[in-house]
């Protein structure tokens, strides 16, 4: 088991950060409150990725640290088992921008850019480095059509491809 964890920490970040940085036309979010992002997000839907696959019920819990970096715990359920994995967030750079790198395996860091918040942190999408990186995460399980609409509505924007979605549905 801990050789997956460690599967599904490194190879994403190694392919993160040595792909070509095809996200850099998406703006990260403005005016960014790291202490307002911080709790707990559900995974609404996010791109096929090898380590999610086969996963519902996944949650991130984010925790502001002393030196300024964010604890991170996500968590999701397979095959009936609970697996989670601790890791850290850093600014990438501006601490009022939603630019930040994540590491669940140091040395390795692979971004984490909120490009879409909504005013109450209520729903946000993330993506990485490449545009096969992309999830959608709300304060609340479900949410509704209107704001799934939006959402979506954004992210085609910049070329994400929507209808490769995995929704995640509870078991």
């Amino acid at each position: 088991m801990k050789f997956f964890l460690f599967l599904c920490s490194i190879v994403p970040a190694m392919f993160c950060g040595c792909s070509k940085f095809e996200t850099a036309d998406i703006p990260a979010v403005k005016d960014f409150d790291l202490k307002r992002y911080c709790g707990k997000w559900y995974e609404i839907a996010r791109l096929p990725n090898w380590f999610e696959r086969g996963m519902t019920d996944v949650s991130a819990v984010y925790t502001l640290l002393p030196d300024g970096q964010v604890k991170v715990v996500n968590q999701g359920v397979r095959n009936g088992k609970t697996i989670s994995i601790t890791g850290r967030a850093r600014f990438a750079g501006k601490s009022d921008r939603g630019d930040l790198e994540v590491s669940f395996q140091r040395p390795f860091w692979s971004d984490y850019r909120v490009i879409y918040l909504k005013n109450d942190y209520s729903l946000a999408a993330v993506c990485g480095r490449n545009r096969k990186y992309l999830w959608i995460l709300s304060r609340t399980p479900e949410i509704s059509n209107s704001a799934l609409e939006e959402v979506l509505e954004f992210i085609s924007q910049y070329g994400f491809d929507i209808s490769a979605l995995t929704f995640n549905i509870k078991q």
